[in-house]
């Protein structure tokens, strides 16, 4: 028997003994809950007593008698002189269509829904009212912090520790007129969570908001904000833009002395 004959055999008995051998254990994938779907708000927990969700409105004014917000003297000289310019009228960003940003979008508005697009690297929050729109990243998929512009929204990462999202939001602008008003040293960090299914069986997604701002509060700002999913929603468009434009139609036409086109 010659040498290639013997090789030959001796790699096809080798092969045989391979295919034959129980194959290695793959990795398991790691899975995370799918938080994609139409959400909108949902009562507070009773747990919470009703109050969890409880946040302060535009300029950071409490009222009925709740505790103030532990503002440091900066915090309420600013908040003060954005009253004193405002108090009276309805002056606020909406006006202008100027979305909340952050952490007012996230705690909501009335009735306004949000919806969750979710993927492994990249996570999108469209807010209806304004709709705004977050990109969470995951990962490499993150910006380098030099190349993170501040907003009204930041900058927001996410990372999973288990089966909760935990968003960290930074890069933010000052804001005295949100609900709750924050400088540009605030950081925002939100774990989100599945918290069962209501009495008619939707899905419940609960948030825990941690504010740390140390040029506005001497403290953290902690709220929780839930929402129950609405099945097969849809968002409807919000053009705040579109009615401004008509008023500035209507105005060039009185200015030319013309019916509206």
């Amino acid at each position: 028997m010659g040498i290639s004959t013997r090789f030959w055999r001796y790699a096809a008995a080798t092969w045989l003994v391979l295919c034959a051998a129980p194959p290695m254990a793959a990795e398991k994938a790691v899975t995370h809950p799918d938080f994609t779907g139409v959400w909108t708000n949902a009562p507070a927990s009773p747990a919470a007593g009703g109050s969890a969700q409880g946040a302060p409105p535009a300029g950071g004014a409490r009222g009925g008698g709740a505790a103030p917000p532990p503002y440091t003297p900066y915090a309420k000289a600013r908040i003060d002189a954005f009253q004193k310019l405002t108090t009276g009228t309805d002056e606020a960003p909406g006006l202008y269509c100027v979305g909340s940003g952050m952490p007012g979008s996230m705690q909501g508005a009335g009735g306004y829904p949000m919806e969750i697009f979710q993927r492994p690297e990249q996570m999108f929050i469209i807010y209806e009212l304004h709709s705004e729109i977050r990109r969470i990243y995951f990962g490499d998929r993150n910006a380098p912090e030099a190349d993170r512009v501040p907003s009204r929204s930041g900058y927001s990462s996410g990372r999973w520790e288990g089966d909760t999202l935990v968003i960290e939001t930074n890069n933010l602008v000052e804001q005295v007129e949100q609900r709750s008003a924050h400088s540009d040293q605030a950081t925002i960090v939100e774990r989100y969570r599945l918290d069962g299914k209501d009495a008619q069986g939707r899905r419940i997604l609960t948030a825990e908001m941690t504010m740390t701002d140390p040029k506005f509060y001497t403290a953290p700002v902690v709220a929780t904000k839930r929402w129950v999913e609405v099945p097969n929603g849809r968002l409807l468009p919000y053009e705040c833009t579109a009615e401004t434009w008509h008023e500035r139609v209507e105005e060039l036409a009185r200015k030319a002395g013309v019916p509206v086109p």
